[in-house]
């Protein structure tokens, strides 16, 4: 490891890298090139077997804010709980690898954080989602006006407008007190979205909270082996599971008789139900059609489902369309439609990137 620096500094990045040698270059000098410069970067090489722990040698010699870790190969959350063991910072700000940060982006959340004495704020961020070999991509921006929440009660009212935005999920658009992380014991959990139930546990009983509305992020989706584009068994279960924590963290804040919030809820779980039919109809799934078929009809005709299909009001004509095979409990219906969602994704990216952005 690089000898760190003296004292104390104002924020710790965290950036775990795994296989990510064509990206973390990238990664590494956006935070290099930041306007402020009072931080750590703690890069966690995890049992790479491509140069990405070469690379990240390569910067270490020659910036002391630099500190490195080459452990064995053990996922993203234990890379992120290694770095979280050593960070030093009153902040901790989480990137991921192959993704890059613009000059502005730690400046533009300590700056409200210190002045309003913030437990965490939340800026915008633009998803690019690239399909083309000489670098064509669709670009989508996810904002909120800036704003302050000083109170419990004005934060976890605006929350819905946050997770509709998707501002509230990723741990890599949020600036973390870390002596809060630390009194609630927090690290990431070892499953599938480890960053999800790490983020929901932190906002859970938080007080003071702060909007940036300028995006300072790039969110890249390129890669094949993406874990979005893949195809998971156990992706429906991990949707109920994600489910049930969205259902406790509002039963939680005593908003789950609020009926916006509980329609953005119900309208994340649905739509999110079309994706698990979708990934049922992956080519990489080896179940016949029949069993595909009695798969998604145990999934539509839930009770959750149906209970979330009554309350969601979709925002666009598409999602109303998609959500019709649900309504009518018609998997064969829904089935046809996973298929064609699924031959979207594999073949058009723009345009499944530009659907998507549509719902």
């Amino acid at each position: 490891m690089a000898q760190l620096l003296r004292g104390y500094p104002l924020v710790s990045v965290i950036l775990p890298a795994y296989n990510v040698e064509g990206y973390v270059r990238r990664a590494i000098e956006s935070m290099q090139r930041q306007s402020m410069d009072d931080f750590e970067l703690l890069v966690v090489d995890d049992g790479s077997t491509d140069r990405t722990g070469d690379i990240v040698r390569q910067h270490t010699r020659h910036d002391l804010r630099i500190v490195d870790f080459h452990p064995a190969n053990g996922g993203a959350p234990a890379a992120r709980n290694l770095a979280l063991d050593h960070a030093r910072g009153k902040y901790v700000y989480f990137m991921d690898a192959d993704d890059w940060a613009e000059r502005d982006l730690l400046q533009s959340m300590v700056e409200p954080a210190e002045t309003s004495s913030l437990q965490l704020v939340v800026e915008g961020f633009y998803i690019e989602t690239y399909y083309g070999k000489d670098g064509q991509h669709t670009t989508e921006i996810k904002s909120r006006p800036t704003a302050i929440y000083p109170t419990q009660h004005e934060f976890r009212v605006a929350a819905a407008e946050l997770f509709d935005q998707n501002l509230l999920y990723p741990p890599w658009n949020k600036l973390f007190l870390r002596e809060r992380i630390e009194q609630l014991g927090l690290r990431f959990r070892d499953t599938f979205m480890d960053d999800f139930p790490f983020v929901l546990d932190y906002i859970r009983d938080i007080e003071r909270v702060g909007v940036v509305a300028e995006p300072y992020y790039h969110f890249i989706r390129q890669r094949e082996d993406s874990e979005t584009s893949r195809w998971r068994p156990d992706m429906y279960e991990k949707r109920e599971e994600e489910h049930g924590w969205m259902l406790d963290l509002y039963h939680h804040w005593q908003l789950d008789g609020d009926p916006a919030s509980m329609e953005m809820v119900h309208r994340r779980y649905v739509e999110r139900l079309v994706g698990c039919i979708e990934n049922v109809c992956n080519p990489a799934c080896k179940l016949s059609s029949a069993e595909k078929i009695e798969l998604i009809e145990q999934m539509i005709t839930s009770e959750r489902a149906q209970i979330a299909v009554a309350l969601a009001k979709p925002r666009s004509r598409m999602m109303q369309t998609m959500l019709v095979p649900i309504k009518t409990q018609n998997a064969r219906m829904a089935y046809r439609e996973g298929q064609i969602i699924s031959f979207v994704k594999s073949h058009n990216t723009r345009m499944f990137a530009t659907l998507k952005a549509r719902r």
